[in-house]
């Protein structure tokens, strides 16, 4: 039996020793993100993709070998282990191969197999499977009991006939074929449900594509499965798995023949063969098709969560790594028609300076007057960036910053529409309380747009990335698993772009590897207290921040200005030995080796190794010196979209447009094209080529053009190509269906 590293190793394409030290590390409480960065020559150079997956499947097989030991010890417990049983459990190598052999052991109340064996009967359940000659009436006759209830032969017949069926569904071999079997080839059926009442039709009517529906069960994509499963939840289709698509009407079954054939039943014409045959019949389609149906309904919802939760964090990480408009003044508008456009102006850093509510639409249209207001707020303090909400009244809200532009251009300002998805989340958030007290819940959501504009990744972790509203069928996965992947990628994002330590908010603080709530609050407390941070190593001063938290975190943390310039960089203080050396070996100071790319790159980095930071730690240093603190993000950009089209009706199939990717699904990406309803762009319409992904195309946050094929009014929905030279659809006016 292979041991979980030797499995993990395997699966991975790594040496096993690369595995047992990455363990190591993380039962020590290493986080992936430090493991990545600063211990490279531990785990022999893994990335931070295979340690995730490490993490992912050392957390499996451990809760496989906890659940492996249960097993083992109840059905020790009930004197029924022998080596054989005891041989096949140690070998599952799955939780479902695990569960399949418990079964026939599992704890249950008491059912009609039971009450036969208690009655005597299980002798001619034996008989009659083993010796098909013998004539079941006349051998029923000798088990007569009724004071057990089995008072003729036709019920002791029953009795003996519900043994089998138990033995039969419980075999784990057989239903481990059976499984993989109709994985491979049965399919997934769906028709409205029959109980569906007249007034549920029209909500049902969504899910219309699958009102008569088939398809390979292995072969349904993430996005149907968790529609169907949606729908029958909600009670509107009804879902059923064929195993034998393939077989005719009248055809005999090959599930029933290899039941059969698993237990050595075949139809020679003998006394019990009919008796047995229906047996089998039976057994497969009133308990294992069942089971079955169950257990792979089940496997492609998980598979389908588990596509979905990747999805959805892929998407995140481009959120999240968008690119920063940098430390600009920045007006927040949040727009609104009858309570107004939200304002709200923060400085470099996203301190809040001045707040203000405007009504340049309908009802009040005090259109001068809130341009006066907003040039006022704009002068007064330096802004250069206007950041709008890209909800109700955007479009409008971003033709009054126009017309504010072109009444002063003086003030040189720069107009970008961003998402404000999560926003009214933060909002109304603990945190946002805190920071806030005495503001007005709908003009917190003002300043996050301002500060999601100058930083999306400072912004945005202070939402729950579910409310950040780039998921795929988000609130039918697991949300625990999702809540845990999601984590893990704020967490990757975060640690990649590091943080300033002397101006980041708790919640930023807490995504770093090694910290978490309290400590970061403790942390944005000394700060406040005691002032900003002269070194990392002051660190150690914050109550209850231990050697291990700063061992973690120290890396990932930034302190511009500081003391010691290193710690501006990505550069471990522990490392800081290595940049002594190339000092002391050059005679330079610090400040002028660092970004001296000619200087680094002609440095030898063998002669710095030495026991404690092998050769791919001091290239990582030589290459942090030469760009220090360098962010991974890309440069800013703003799409421009039309001033003519504002509202769904001002869209005419043929327009071509500029748009930001919102969302990436498996079956296309949601564009944001200006109109408050984004457009679809097929996966069959993203490229000239064949695209299996549509990320190998685009991701959340890309500017694109593209051409508007088809507007349907009555379902608000906007079918568009980023192939400009394809042609139009007929488009769906209103009314018609």
């Amino acid at each position: 039996m292979k041991t979980i590293s030797q499995r993990i190793a395997e699966e991975l394409a790594v040496r096993t020793a690369q595995v047992d030290a990455t363990i190591q590390l993380l039962d020590e409480g290493s986080t992936v993100p430090f493991i990545a960065r600063y211990r490279k020559e531990v785990t022999g150079g893994l990335d931070d993709t295979q340690l995730r997956n490490l993490f992912e499947r050392l957390g499996y097989l451990r809760e496989l070998e906890e659940r492996r030991s249960a097993i083992l010890a109840s059905i020790t417990e009930q004197g029924k282990l022998t080596p054989p049983l005891e041989e096949s459990i140690r070998a599952a190598d799955t939780k479902t191969a695990l569960e399949d052999l418990y079964l026939p052991y599992k704890p249950k109340r008491r059912t009609r197999a039971m009450i036969a064996r208690e009655a005597g009967i299980e002798p001619l359940a034996v008989t009659l499977l083993g010796t098909p000659d013998t004539n079941p009436e006349e051998a029923a006759a000798a088990f007569l009991n009724p004071d057990a209830g089995f008072a003729d032969v036709k019920a002791v017949l029953d009795g003996a006939r519900q043994i089998l069926i138990e033995k039969f569904s419980e075999d784990a071999p057989l239903l481990g074929q059976l499984r993989e079997r109709t994985w491979k080839q049965g399919a997934l059926r769906s028709s409205v449900a029959k109980d569906l009442k007249p007034e549920q039709q029209a909500e049902a009517a969504r899910f219309s594509d699958y009102f008569t529906y088939d398809e390979p069960i292995h072969r349904v994509p993430s996005h149907r499965a968790l529609a169907l499963l949606r729908g029958r939840a909600l009670g509107f289709l009804d879902i059923a798995l064929d195993p034998e698509p393939a077989r005719a009407e009248g055809a005999p079954s090959e599930c029933e023949a290899i039941v059969a054939q698993r237990f050595g039943i075949s139809n020679k014409n003998r006394a019990a063969d009919k008796w047995l045959a229906d047996t089998v019949r039976l057994a497969w389609r009133a308990r294992m098709l069942l089971h079955l149906e169950v257990d792979l309904v089940g496997q492609l919802r998980g598979a389908a969560e588990e596509e979905a939760i990747r999805v959805f964090g892929l998407n995140l990480r481009d959120l999240l790594l968008a690119a920063p408009a940098g430390q600009r003044a920045t007006m927040g508008l949040d727009p609104g028609l009858r309570t107004g456009v939200k304002v709200a102006v923060v400085d470099a850093t996203g301190k809040l300076l001045d707040t203000a509510t405007i009504y340049p639409h309908a009802p009040r249209n005090d259109w001068d007057r809130s341009i006066a207001t907003l040039a006022g707020l704009s002068l007064k303090h330096g802004v250069s960036l206007v950041s709008i909400g890209n909800g109700t009244a955007s479009r409008e809200t971003d033709q009054l910053a126009g017309d504010l532009m072109r009444a002063h251009p003086d003030l040189k300002l720069s107009k970008v529409t961003v998402s404000e998805a999560g926003a009214s989340v933060y909002s109304a958030s603990e945190f946002a309380a805190r920071e806030f007290p005495d503001l007005d819940v709908s003009l917190r959501g003002a300043v996050s747009i301002a500060r999601r504009l100058q930083d999306p990744l400072a912004e945005l972790v202070k939402i729950d990335p579910k409310s950040i509203g780039v998921g795929q069928y988000q609130h039918d996965v697991n949300q625990s698993h999702l809540a845990k992947a999601l984590d893990a990628t704020v967490e990757d994002c975060v640690n990649a772009v590091g943080v300033e330590l002397n101006t980041a908010s708790a919640p930023l603080l807490s995504r770093v590897s090694g910290l978490n709530t309290s400590i970061a609050a403790r942390i944005v407390e000394y700060r406040d207290a005691n002032g900003p941070f002269p070194d990392r190593r002051s660190l150690l001063k914050v109550p209850r921040l231990g050697e291990k938290a700063f061992e973690q975190a120290a890396g990932f943390l930034r302190i511009r200005g500081g003391s010691n310039p290193l710690d501006a960089s990505a550069v471990h203080p522990e490392a800081y030995p290595v940049v002594e050396k190339l000092l002391a070996k050059t005679g330079r100071k610090i400040e002028s080796v660092i970004g001296d790319g000619d200087f680094l790159r002609k440095v030898n980095a063998k002669e710095l190794v030495d026991e404690r930071f092998g050769l791919p730690t001091v290239k990582d240093i030589l290459a942090e010196l030469e760009k220090p603190g360098r962010d991974p993000r890309p440069e800013f950009k703003a799409a421009a979209f039309r001033e003519d089209v504002r509202e769904l009706k001002d869209l005419q199939p043929g327009m071509t447009l500029e748009g930001v990717v919102t969302n990436v699904t498996n079956f296309g990406a949601f564009v944001d094209i200006g109109v408050h309803q984004d457009g679809l762009v097929h996966i069959s319409r993203l490229a000239k080529r064949f695209v299996k992904d549509p990320r190998d195309v685009v991701k959340a946050g890309d500017l694109v053009k593209a051409k508007v094929l088809s507007v349907d009014m009555q379902r608000k929905r906007v079918a568009l190509s980023l192939r400009l030279d394809d042609a139009i659809e007929e488009s769906t006016p209103a009314g018609r269906r």
